[in-house]
């Protein structure tokens, strides 16, 4: 288990596990219609059955060196998290996504976050290419692949079913060359 602090404001960043089943279902309680606008997750999060087996499929995907699952606390409780939905090693490739219940957004939370599990992919794992796949109309989520650095490398037209729309969906990406330190790209400003 660790813990990493997400700067002065006291949040931190965890591994998410199957024993925080109860505690991510309470989670999504908090955030169901928020979180669900462009995401599945709460849909995959229904009851502590489904939300025990979504924790158990991110711990084999750890074991597996596939994937990981990080939660994001802010004053002791669960607001929000940060992934790697697939991490191909070999491949040096991996989807990074998140997600934020509503009373947390706007702290800067998934950003901080998502710099942490970006820089260790790619110093410590030597991931070469992250991509965020984003529903073109989920601004905060842009907005946090453009803090990144990432570049937006095109729209995937009505290519995601979710809640009976299809959805385009973006692609952004930062490249390991584009990487160079733990805060973000040396880029001066978001690449669109």
């Amino acid at each position: 288990m660790f813990t990493r602090t997400l700067g002065d404001d006291g949040a931190e960043l965890r591994p998410l596990e199957p024993w925080h089943a109860e505690e991510l279902l309470a989670h999504m309680d908090r955030g169901r219609e928020f979180v669900g606008r462009y995401v599945g997750l709460p849909d995959a999060v229904a009851d502590l059955g489904s939300s025990r087996a979504f924790l158990t499929r991110y711990a084999e995907k750890a074991a597996s060196d596939t994937g990981r699952l990080y939660g994001i606390w802010a004053d002791g409780r669960l607001v929000g998290g940060v992934l790697f939905r697939t991490m191909d090693v070999a491949q040096g490739t991996a989807e990074a996504g998140c997600w934020l219940e509503p009373d947390a957004a706007g702290r800067g939370l998934v950003t901080r976050a998502a710099r942490l599990i970006i820089d260790w992919a790619v110093r410590e794992r030597g991931i070469q290419r992250v991509e965020w796949r984003v529903a073109a109309a989920n601004a905060p989520s842009i907005a946090v692949a453009r803090r990144l650095g990432m570049r937006r490398e095109g729209v995937l037209r009505a290519q995601h079913l979710h809640r009976g729309e299809r959805l385009d969906i973006e692609i952004w990406s930062v490249l390991a060359d584009e990487w160079q330190t733990p805060a973000g790209p040396t880029a001066a400003g978001p690449r669109p």
